[in-house]
């Protein structure tokens, strides 16, 4: 086993020092990647996130590892290059989270958008148009010979009329032809953003990361950060910091200058999603994702989510990042627009089982589309001052896709500010449980094999290596030495594998475990008397008191209620005790 790093034994590490090559605050995907990057050269940086790991827009992407084919069209090559390349070193190096994905676009014409197209391309229009059969062929063409070059996808397929009703019945009326292409998509991206940090810290023992820790003020050459759990401050000299706050990286800025000169650099839009219980539809994908153009022109995705079916997204521009929430208008457009691709579809209420939503941390813009704000990312230097001792890199922009190329790049940046050198490059490192994770065609054997060696029944096995990959091997030892009882209110779960995820893994709230370390949350599988059950894992595993136990079934079915939709969570065998807390 591993040794346990608690969160006390990451704070006394804290506590012990006075400065730092390098702060990265900002706990979503991309600091995440600055900060293995740079561990992987040896550099002790210390990384913090003022609520969880990819809490934010790096836990509420679209589930997608995409090429970005839509970035032809307005010319970004580079970017669609990157993707592609950056796509499948996720597909080897992440290959138990991230998997082939068969993608079909609904066309509606022969030749329409080419005028347009064109005219977008060369940045004089932004009116969003309907894209016809040869411009969409010509354009996954374009897509097959990136893929060609620097991936390994098959060939793109287009469909005339019959073939397409042959496929896909259901379809609109106004469906006249479909091409087909493949993308990817990510199964834990929370899970996968964790085990980033993991990486980091085996490859650089000096590098620290903590979550729950906030940046609330700069001091002259101190940064000063808060313990939102306890309420502990800690004061810090670093050398460079890194902002990678996402969409809040301008307050970000501010907390740490007195100038009133500083540029705005995002210009966030909010993008929700649903998560629907609805077999009928989940038949008809059959396994595929559906990319098309809603009434607006506005894309939208729909494909299976284990046994269930994500559809999304919206993209509304926002000021206030903090006050986000799935509203009844986004729920209404996104199955509206659903309905206009399978128009015989129904979808009650009760059908939505989980809603979620991020601010993309989308770069200034003054464009007046939102899909017309590049998707691409970059670097920002605000140089040291009078009123501030370090440099400040910050991270604008970006997609999860290509988060390892934009770690690089940032990180390439601070080693030049540090007068450092690279040494590593992570291209072809893998990541996680995708290390020593077999391939497809091996994984029969292995299982099997895993199965003999630790007397764990074959399928407890494939459910475990489908959640953690190779990572499950160490659990798989702890259930032999120890045993373990499955959840009385979740088959598919057990003591030992919930407590191995709270000791290990960061976990400080009940919303973590629920929400990002496990998928129970997106997957629709909550209930009262689960989350009842966990958080007395959780109590015991973390030494709460009944108290703390009521205070955070309290919070955490209370956020879940507001962020996802969950209702109805909260075991009403509590109530009374967390309003006697309360009243204390």
């Amino acid at each position: 086993m591993d040794n346990i790093k608690t969160r006390e034994e990451r704070l006394s590490a804290l506590r012990l020092r006075s400065s730092t090559p390098v702060l990265i605050v900002g706990g979503g995907i991309n600091g995440i990647s600055t900060f293995r990057e740079l561990a992987l050269q040896g550099i002790p940086a210390i990384l913090v996130e003022k609520g969880d790991w990819c809490q934010a827009a790096s836990g509420a992407l679209s589930r997608m590892i995409h090429g970005g084919l839509r970035y032809l069209e307005t010319g970004e090559f580079t970017l669609v290059k990157e993707s592609v390349t950056e796509r499948d070193r996720l597909l080897k190096n992440a290959s138990h989270y991230v998997f082939p994905l068969r993608t079909t676009v609904p066309i509606d014409n022969l030749a329409g958008g080419l005028v347009n197209a064109t005219r977008r391309f060369l940045r004089l229009s932004d009116k969003p148009t309907r894209r016809g059969a040869l411009l969409i062929k010509t354009g996954l063409s374009l897509y097959d010979i990136y893929t060609r070059q620097y991936g390994s996808m098959p060939k793109h397929q287009v469909r005339n009329e019959a073939a397409t009703r042959d496929r896909w019945p259901g379809f609109a009326p106004w469906v006249k032809y479909s091409a087909s292409y493949y993308d990817a998509w990510i199964s834990a991206p929370e899970r996968l953003g964790f085990e980033l940090i993991d990486d980091a810290e085996k490859a650089c023992p000096e590098a620290l990361a903590l979550n729950y820790l906030q940046l609330v003020s700069a001091e002259g050459e101190t940064v000063i950060l808060q313990d939102a759990l306890s309420g502990e401050r800690f004061s810090l000299q670093p050398h460079v910091l890194v902002n990678a706050g996402g969409a809040w990286i301008d307050q970000v800025n501010q907390r740490i200058t007195s100038s009133r000169d500083l540029p705005k650099l995002i210009g966030g839009t909010k993008g929700s999603h649903l998560i629907l219980d609805h077999p009928e539809l989940l038949h008809m994908l059959d396994g595929e994702m559906v990319y098309f153009e809603n009434q607006e022109g506005r894309v939208c995705i729909m494909f299976p989510w284990f046994g269930k079916v994500l559809v999304g997204s919206t993209d509304i521009r926002v000021d206030d990042p903090d006050a986000v929430v799935c509203e009844e208008e986004e729920k209404d457009y996104i199955l509206e627009s659903l309905r206009f691709v399978f128009p015989h579809i129904e979808v009650a209420d009760s059908a939505i089982v989980y809603t979620f939503c991020g601010v993309r941390p989308l770069p200034a813009s003054e464009a007046k589309l939102n899909g017309q704000i590049s998707r691409n990312h970059s670097l920002v230097v605000l140089p040291a001052d009078a009123n501030r001792a370090w440099s400040t890199l910050c991270l604008v922009g970006g997609k999860w896709t290509t988060f390892r190329q934009f770690g690089e790049e940032a990180a390439d940046r601070v080693l030049r500010l540090l007068g450092e050198k690279r040494h590593v490059s992570s291209g072809d490192v893998p990541i996680g449980g995708g290390r020593d994770f077999p391939k497809p065609s091996g994984q029969t054997a292995w299982l099997a094999q895993l199965a003999q060696r630790y007397g764990v029944p074959l399928p407890r096995v494939m459910q475990l290596a489908k959640r953690y990959g190779s990572r499950a091997v160490p659990l798989l030892a702890l259930i032999q030495q120890h045993g373990e009882q499955m959840l009385q209110h979740h088959a598919a779960y057990s003591d030992v594998e919930l407590r191995y995820l709270i000791e290990h893994e960061q976990v400080c709230q009940l919303e973590d475990l629920l929400v990002r370390r496990t998928s129970l949350a997106i997957c629709g599988e909550l209930s009262a008397p689960l989350v009842q059950e966990i958080a007395e894992i959780m109590a015991a595993a973390l030494g709460w008191s009944d108290s703390e136990r009521a205070q955070q079934l309290q919070r955490g079915c209370a956020n879940l209620a507001r962020l996802h939709g969950l209702t109805g969570l909260y075991p009403t065998v509590f109530q009374e005790e967390t309003r006697h807390v309360s009243n204390q």
